[in-house]
Order: C-alpha cells, then structure tokens, then sequence
C-alpha cells in the first residue's frame, strides 16, 4: 500500500514543528500579558451544538463522524431512498469534529458558569477542520490561535484586541493591516437599501465582493432576491471611504449610527495611534454570530510587492451566542491569528530570526 495522507493535512518536519512552536510561543506571551487564561475543549462536538451557527457556508463544511457501531441501522430509511443526505446525516451522525474554537468556547461557558468568574478571559490554541477545497493557504485541518472575553459589554476589551493582534505581528516581524468594522454598519446597508429582511444574505455576498469584484456582487445579491436597484444602493455606500461622509449617509438610520458610534469609541480608547489600523465598511466576516465590532488581519502587500494571502487573523463581538445555549445577557469579543498561514507567510517571506533554531552544539555521551 502507498502511504498517504487525508487532503488538507501535512506532516511537519522537526524544523518545521520548531518553526510553528517559535510562532505559537509568542502568540502565547501576549497573551499572558493581557492577563487571559488557557482552556482546552473537545476535538469533537455534538452536531447540534456546531450547526446553525456558521451560516450557510459554513455549515456545509463540517466535518461529521459517524455513530459507532452499525450506523446505518438507525438510519433514516426514507431519506436512504430519497438520496435526502441532510435526513441522512442527522440519523447517522451525532458528532462533528470543531469549525473553529468561538462556539465551542460559548458551550463551554454555558456548561461552567459556575467555575468561571465573569468578565472571563481566556486562549486557546488548537486544532479546528472545515471540509474545505484546500489550496495555498487553505487547509482542511489547522491550529487556531484564540484569545477571548465574555461577560462584558464594554467596547474596551475591542481596542485591547487591536493592541494583541499589533503586538503580535510587531514581534513575529510581519507588517499587516488590521481592519476593523462593525456589523451595524453593514446592517446600516441593509437598513438604506430597504432589505433589512435579507440582512445575513447580503452580507454573505459581501463577504465575497474581494473574490467576485463588483459586478459578481451585484449578480450574488441578485441570486438572493435583491433587486439591482437595491444592490446598486448598497454598492454606492461600499464606496464610502471617510466616516464623515458614512455618518451623513447613515442619517435617520438607528443601526447604522450605533455601528460609527462604537468604532468611535474603539478609537477613543486605544487613546493612542495604531498604524497598522484600518476601518474598512467593506468588511463583513459572514459568520452568523457577530453583532458589533468585527476584525481582519492581512498582509500589508505595499510592503511585500507581489506577495497575496489570505487573512491571517479575524474575529469581533458576538452578543448572543451562549443564549443559544441557555444563558442569556452574556457579550463576548474575541479574535483568532491562523496560525498554518502565519507561518506560510514567514516561510514565503523568510522572516523567522536565523537562530530559531539550531543544531545541537555539543553532545555529552557517558561510555
């Protein structure tokens, strides 16, 4: 038999597993600097705890296991015959491996609440698999690197997120640019263009506009019932590049303005310059759960001339997530750095210090 591995996984190499440790380790120290806590939850996670929480997209790329045993004596026998797999898999599959570590962390909470003193801050760093068309950049099995805070509304813990993701890159040695918005805005979008309705639609398609450009948003608004009329609004205000001008765009539009009011306040408290910051209304990170804030890291391709990758970093706030499982009146703010394209980046670029590592010097043998 030809040995081989599952698509979107890789083996590592010592110097490589040395690499990626000289990369965790420094995500780690910041944030033991900020005060956060380390927690580990399960490689698996029940199916129902995982699904609906991704949107649409990202439901489609959970991995499911399989029930033990004869899985297939439980199974749907109509959805067999019908070749229904949603019926099917719900009758053969109770578990999925993790998407990410943000709703295992809302399932966490919930289930220790009473061991955990809120505001409540913690990182973890682990494996998550998304069934996923791999390609550069993009695996199907890869660490996180989150760090978290649930228990607090304030929007403190936003610009205390801004200093660990510039901290972070500052020490890796990649110059990025971090970009944040707010999930009101786009609402605000939404609110202008008369399809409140289609709220999560168009951002799914937004969240696209980098991949399809502008004319293949206004065909995928079109796909989800949102006439070109109204696509063209949204396009229009997309294009608003200063805050000045969104405000009075936003004019009358309640959701809208809270979303400027809370970057304004982000802003106000990093009390200080982050270069590295950008604000980008064109930002929308399709997941379902995020309410307010939202963030992106990316290579700063002005520095690197010819270089492209993916993002390197996401994340934002999310009001309501342990609601769905129990316990309600619990905000939470977190982000995440990718770590597999953290160092593909520091690989493509060489930007790990020359003494990451080095051979051993000298070796002491007793004979």
């Amino acid at each position: 038999m030809k040995p081989s591995i599952p698509k979107g996984t890789r083996d590592f190499l010592p110097a490589q597993v040395i690499k990626r440790k000289y990369i965790f380790g420094i995500i780690e120290s910041v944030f033991k600097t900020y005060g956060y806590l380390p927690i580990e939850t399960p490689t698996m996670e029940n199916l129902s705890t995982l699904t609906g929480k991704y949107g649409e997209e990202g439901d489609k790329l959970l991995f499911k296991v399989l029930n033990n045993g004869d899985f297939l004596s439980g199974a749907d026998k109509e959805a067999l015959e019908k070749l229904d797999s949603n019926k099917v898999i719900s009758s053969i599959s109770k578990r999925g491996l993790r998407y990410d570590l943000t709703v295992p962390f809302a399932r966490f909470v919930v289930m220790n609440q009473n061991d955990i003193n809120l505001p409540f801050k913690r990182y973890q760093i682990q494996q998550v698999w998304r069934a996923d068309r791999p390609q550069r950049g993009r695996y199907q099995e890869f660490y996180q690197c989150d760090v978290d805070v649930v228990g607090s509304d304030s929007l403190m813990y936003e610009a205390e997120l801004v200093n660990i993701y510039a901290e972070v890159f500052r020490k890796l040695g990649i110059k990025v640019r971090i970009l944040i918005n707010n999930r009101k805005i786009l609402y605000g979008l939404a609110e202008a263009a008369g399809i409140t309705d289609k709220f999560m639609d168009m951002t799914i398609a937004i969240d696209k506009l980098d991949k399809i450009g502008k004319d293949g948003l206004i065909k995928e608004l079109g796909e989800r019932n949102i006439s070109h009329e109204q696509a063209q609004i949204v396009l229009r205000l997309l294009d608003i590049s200063s805050f000045s001008e969104l405000k009075k765009a936003f004019s009358g539009l309640e959701e809208g303005t809270k979303g400027i009011i809370e970057i304004e306040k982000v802003l106000n408290y990093l009390g200080q310059d982050i270069p590295e910051l950008d604000i980008d209304i064109r930002l929308a990170r399709g997941l379902n759960y995020y309410t307010g804030c939202i963030f992106e890291v990316k290579v700063d391709t002005s520095s690197y001339p010819g270089f492209s990758m993916g993002s390197i970093g996401g994340g934002g706030r999310y009001d309501n997530l342990t609601e769905v499982f129990g316990l309600s009146g619990v905000s939470g703010v977190g982000i995440s750095f990718g770590a597999e394209r953290i160092y593909d980046v520091m690989e493509e670029l060489n930007l790990f210090p020359s003494d990451v590592q080095k051979d051993i010097e000298i070796l002491f043998i007793r004979v």
